[in-house]
């Protein structure tokens, strides 16, 4: 395990860059990771579905599929797509400072 620093706060981060300890997390530390993987500013829908990805994982320890966040989080997979172009599961899982959901390559 190493660290990174994003937003001043020193976060501990896996070999692909995903926050060890979600705790660690704040919106601040988003928005960095975010301009990190091509983001340049998070909307209201890149907070609700980074919101719904945080409340997924600590209600079920684990974020949800794409399939879910298209069906649960009230952003469509297309939409989905747009907000997050490099693969909406995984990379609004790491903005959300979560582990990479199961499946994500």
């Amino acid at each position: 395990m190493s660290t990174a620093t994003y937003a001043g706060v020193t976060v501990d981060v896996n070999d692909e860059g995903f926050l060890e300890r979600p705790e660690q997390w704040t919106r601040d530390v988003a928005v960095e990771l975010a301009r990190a993987d091509g983001i340049a500013e998070l909307t209201e829908r890149h907070w609700q579905v980074i919101e719904f990805m945080r409340q997924e994982f600590f209600a079920k320890g684990t974020g949800p599929t794409v399939r879910a966040l298209g069906k649960s989080s009230g952003v469509s997979v297309k939409e989905l797509y747009q907000l997050f172009p490099k693969g909406p599961a995984k990379t609004a899982a790491h903005i959300a400072g979560i582990p990479k959901p199961k499946g994500c390559i």
